[in-house]
């Protein structure tokens, strides 16, 4: 419906941030990350996500386009609705959220508010299984690599998995870590640093 809405933060409070953009006042549900980043009375733009049921009809907006396609990752699992998927990205970022499905780490996400030990399995073993079938797809040719994206590096490797975990394709990932300096970065910075790439 919206993909952004762009205006002046007129009001915030727990999770919500209300932008006013030419006089009409659009409630953004949001996570503390994208709270932490905007300001009342600054402009702001949030790409959205539009939640229909019945009688509901909600936008959530992130300021992050990764953000937003996190929160949509995670309502795809089974279990998990808004304000799980909220809850999950209040306490952790994208990049960590890629890490932590890598490591299994189920500590990362039972600090989120409402998502208990078996709720956090699921969410990282589903999100391992979409990563799986995806190495499954360019492994058998469906978007492979390419000669001049070699990944040698444990940590391009990861990081290119965690892209991975994010949605991303084997071809983008490794494109977007390619050519990133290992040495000088952790595995979360070449993350940071390849999402950046891929805006």
């Amino acid at each position: 419906m919206f993909y952004y809405i762009s205006g002046t933060v007129a009001h915030t409070e727990a999770n919500l941030a209300v932008l006013d953009a030419n006089g009409v006042g659009y409630a953004c549900h949001t996570s503390l990350n994208t709270l932490s980043r905007v300001k009342v009375g600054g402009a702001a733009k949030l790409y959205t996500y539009v939640h229909v049921r019945e009688d509901i009809l909600d936008i959530y907006g992130f300021f992050e386009l990764q953000e937003l396609n996190c929160f949509k990752l995670l309502l795809g699992i089974s279990g998990v609705g808004p304000r799980a998927a909220l809850s999950v990205l209040s306490v952790i970022t994208p990049e960590r959220l890629s890490l932590a499905v890598l490591s299994g780490d189920e500590k990362a996400l039972t600090a989120a508010a409402g998502v208990g030990k078996k709720l956090a399995q699921r969410i990282l073993l589903e999100l391992k299984d979409k990563m799986s079938r995806e190495q499954l797809t360019s492994a058998s040719g469906g978007k492979a690599f390419t000669p001049d994206m070699p990944l040698t590096g444990g940590k391009a490797r990861e990081a290119q998995t965690a892209l991975m975990v994010l949605g991303y394709s084997a071809s983008e990932a490794a494109q977007a870590v390619n050519g990133l300096d290992e040495e000088a970065m952790t595995v979360e910075d070449m993350i940071r640093q390849a999402l950046k790439r891929m805006m």
